[in-house]
């Protein structure tokens, strides 16, 4: 049963081995010189305190290379799902090949076990190995991204760590458990992409963010938290700070809701209106704002409130998240192994 399964899919498997090994020689040839220029730029930039400079102009230069990787990672449990978890039985009901197979002396159990264990291990090794590789290598980039592309922002999150392993296993037993029900691999394909795509949105919008109860804290503006300082000529007397999804001294955070309160504590959003005079003082036209409008808005009482969820909790989500697409990737395949035994035919 081993020695037929691999017959089917040796073919995939070379070509996926293939492209795994041609992505590693890549990485392994380019990595180095990655973090050799970011530790030169890193050294040379502390000395004049230019360091968000350096970092804006080192992603920049590589941000299509770390977008690409991203995206690989990112799609490689999709396309196991799609190419081998989806075709792996209903390939064999439309043709009518695992009735043969029934009638010698292999179990349906033993049969669907064979499959899943082959290939299921293949993919989740596969997709284990592409994630931390290009860990590895991104790694001098995800210090140095924009907030909305940091480690722990959802779309960076998916595709670092041990995460696309619990993704990969997950999507393929998923492609396995609808081609059973669905019966035919097209119909299998399309629903086992909107199940997984949806399940993807749900995990970071509704789950994620409470694995571990967030931090909520207050910190003063500065150029850390606020995107911009402008006055509102329509509203005399009224300064508009837009902040952003950063909070000081946490670089890397992950930042769920972050809004400007005022000296009483009342809430104003994230593109808040501190009233402050805008005829005289440092925050008049005249002045330019600047820094000196922030020591202004912070002297009144002004702060930001955020809700945040720190770098230092990275290793704990990739655990947690992996483990719950583990249980459900072990329930998914109980379901197969029911079905099979007892309604397929």
């Amino acid at each position: 049963m081993i020695w037929l399964t691999w017959r089917q899919f040796r073919g995939s498997a070379a070509t996926m081995a293939a492209l795994l090994v041609t992505l590693a020689v890549v990485l392994a040839l380019t990595g180095p010189g990655l973090a050799s220029d970011y530790s030169a730029g890193i050294a040379a930039c502390t000395q004049d305190n230019t360091c968000d400079r350096f970092y804006d102009h080192f992603f920049g230069g590589h941000e299509t290379s770390f977008m690409a990787l991203t995206l690989v990672v990112l799609l490689l449990p999709v396309l196991a799902g799609l190419f081998w978890g989806a075709p792996l039985i209903t390939r064999e009901l439309e043709a009518g090949t695992h009735l043969m197979v029934w009638n010698q002396s292999i179990t349906r159990g033993r049969w669907l076990a064979v499959k899943l264990g082959l290939m299921g291990l293949t993919a989740v090794a596969v997709a284990g190995l592409c994630g931390l590789m290009v860990t590895w290598w991104s790694d001098p980039l995800d210090k140095s991204a924009a907030e909305n592309l940091a480690l722990m922002a959802p779309l960076v999150f998916g595709a670092r760590g041990i995460a696309p392993m619990g993704y990969a296993a997950f999507t393929f037993v998923l492609g396995v458990t609808v081609g059973m029900l669905v019966r035919r691999t097209l119909p299998a394909m399309a629903l086992t992409l909107a199940v997984f795509a949806a399940i993807q949105l749900a995990m970071p919008l509704l789950v994620r963010p409470h694995l571990v109860p967030p931090i909520t804290s207050t910190f003063e503006l500065g150029k850390t938290n606020v995107n911009g300082i402008g006055v509102n000529r329509d509203r005399g007397g009224y300064v508009d700070i837009q902040l952003r999804s950063a909070v000081p001294g946490h670089a890397g955070a992950w930042v769920l809701s972050a809004n400007l309160i005022d000296p009483s504590g009342r809430t104003l959003g994230s593109e808040g209106a501190a009233q402050i005079s805008t005829t005289s003082g440092p925050c008049a036209p005249s002045a330019g704002g600047g820094d000196s409008c922030i020591v202004e808005i912070n002297r009144l009482g002004y702060r930001q409130q955020a809700t945040y969820q720190p770098l230092e909790r990275f290793w704990p989500f990739q655990w947690i998240e992996t483990g719950i697409y583990t249980l459900l990737t072990l329930g998914l395949s109980w379901f197969c192994f029911w079905w099979i035994r007892r309604r397929l035919s």
